[in-house]
């Protein structure tokens, strides 16, 4: 697993974008600890290479820590800039919702910061839809910034696999 491209990839967006609503870069001791917990919870983390280059990663994770929320995810996705708009974040959010739905996941969540417009377009041309929208609910770079939901029903609700997961 390239953790110091995921590594890079995060501090990038911290502290360049509004991406990550974050202030503090990451350390190597936090990647290390998320990748466990990825490893530890089997949420999934691919990286996408060219040439044996990593790119881009997308992964993701329990949406609320609530049990009733156990069918749904959040996901991430990061394509480093010099290879965004060029399939990559399409075949991996595709891969991310194959494995999803292969693990029973009813619903995907991304957040999205609200200036962001081309990664929300990206989202609704891959059958997501805008679920909600919250104002003003971070600040970063000396502004209020607001964040913008979009969701994707994986396993329709009357699936025989999500009737099965129900009864659990």
């Amino acid at each position: 697993m390239d953790l110091p491209f995921i590594l890079a990839q995060y501090n990038h967006a911290i502290e360049f974008t509004t991406a990550v609503y974050e202030y503090e870069l990451f350390t190597v001791e936090y990647i290390n600890k998320w990748f466990n917990d990825k490893k530890t919870t089997s949420y999934p983390v691919i990286i996408a290479e060219i040439d044996g280059t990593a790119v881009g990663f997308a992964t993701y994770g329990q949406f609320r820590q609530r049990c009733a929320y156990k069918s749904t995810v959040e996901h991430s996705l990061y394509v480093a800039g010099e290879f965004q708009g060029k399939g990559i974040g399409k075949k991996m959010l595709q891969e991310l919702m194959e494995i999803a739905r292969a693990n029973d996941v009813h619903v995907m969540i991304g957040g999205i910061d609200a200036e962001n417009v081309n990664s929300i377009s990206f989202h609704l041309g891959l059958g997501f839809v805008e679920c909600g929208r919250i104002k003003e609910v971070a600040y970063k770079f000396d502004r209020w910034l607001d964040l913008v939901f979009v969701q994707k029903i994986l396993i329709p609700l009357d699936s025989q696999s999500h009737q099965v997961f129900l009864k659990d």
